[in-house]
């Protein structure tokens, strides 16, 4: 797919005024248009081949003049068309697409991604929670589930019914990666029993594309976990998150590089909470906390990841710094450099 160039001034048609999310008048493209596009494809041809950068997602309005510079009809056709706009942006080979964590993604709307990537382009898709999740946290949306173990925690046949086969079927050419997130659980989770568990699912699951493994509690990231993963091709997530040790002490684990592949999701910063990070940097249009210890690990971790031979997948949150965009930006200047 040719990148296109595109105005700055993006903004929807008449028929939704309301909204008023890109609301400016459309222009023309300039020559400082043709000058940052001509700065980004330079600065993405000195990367890598195996290095993939992308972000959480992609539906953010405040990205425009970042990511977004096309006229778009309304709210609605933005969400449903900007993945093809995201995909040109030279530095952007791979998006997550976590909606996949809440329920499984219908296949006509993983047939409509599929439609808008390019060739090369490849996704990172989170497993439904119902499979991820060792219990269920302790709130309401959860009903009488609330508190309690969860009866299908990875469980290999509502992995692949469910999860697996809609991808499979519809979104195979641009399929990257499983983020299999195991989230906090309510109850105490025993290592032991995680990492017989987790091997069984990763024995038992489809292959036709590859796993990385998150884990959101630290007490699950040791040497056997590390040794599970490698028995089974699989690959550890270096999540930057506020409960999660450092991105360099989770390297430190014996054996956690040997995967087939090194992603890292960068997230929240230590101690911090999502929603409050929501509000305050909304609408992730700047850098609003930097971050540069986290910037040199990952770029360490991308340069060991790159000895061995590895694809690398980086994938940003705005809750990291500020803007997702503006991270792969910064990643994208010390890793070419």
């Amino acid at each position: 797919m040719t990148r296109s160039r595109r105005s700055k001034s993006p903004l929807f048609g008449e028929d939704e005024p309301q909204l008023g999310l890109f609301d400016q008048p459309e222009e023309e493209p300039g020559d400082d248009d043709s000058d940052a596009l001509a700065k980004l494809e330079a600065l993405a041809s000195r990367l890598p081949p195996e290095l993939r950068l992308g972000t959480s997602s992609w539906t953010f309005p405040g990205w425009a003049g970042l990511v977004y510079h096309q006229r778009y009809a309304n709210q609605r056709a933005f969400l449903r068309e900007s993945l093809e706009e995201y995909a040109q942006h030279p530095l952007m080979r791979t998006v997550g697409i976590d909606r996949g964590y809440y329920s499984p993604v219908p296949e006509e709307d993983l047939a409509a991604y599929a439609r808008q990537l390019p060739e090369d382009f490849r996704a990172a898709m989170k497993v439904w929670q119902r499979v991820t999740m060792p219990g269920f946290p302790k709130h309401p949306r959860y009903g009488a589930d609330a508190g309690q173990p969860n009866p299908d925690f990875l469980n290999v046949e509502l992995f692949a019914e469910t999860v697996h086969r809609p991808v499979r079927s519809a979104l195979a050419r641009h399929m990257g990666p499983w983020i299999v997130e195991i989230a906090p659980s309510p109850f105490p989770v025993d290592p032991a029993w995680f990492n017989e568990r987790l091997g069984a699912f990763l024995h038992a699951a489809p292959r036709e594309f590859p796993f990385a493994v998150e884990l959101r509690d630290r007490n699950l990231l040791t040497e056997e976990y590390a040794q599970t993963l490698r028995d089974h091709g699989a690959s550890h997530v270096f999540n930057y998150w506020s409960r999660m040790p450092t991105l360099a002490k989770q390297a430190r684990v014996e054996g956690l590089m040997e995967g087939g592949l090194l992603m890292a999701r960068l997230l929240l910063p230590p101690g911090r909470r999502y929603g409050e990070l929501k509000e305050a940097y909304a609408p992730f249009d700047r850098i609003c906390a930097p971050q540069p210890e986290m910037r040199r690990e990952v770029v360490d971790l991308v340069r060991a990841a790159l000895e061995r031979d590895k694809e690398c997948y980086i994938i940003v949150n705005n809750k990291a710094e500020g803007s997702s965009p503006l991270t792969v930006l910064g990643l994208a200047e010390l890793l070419a450099g």
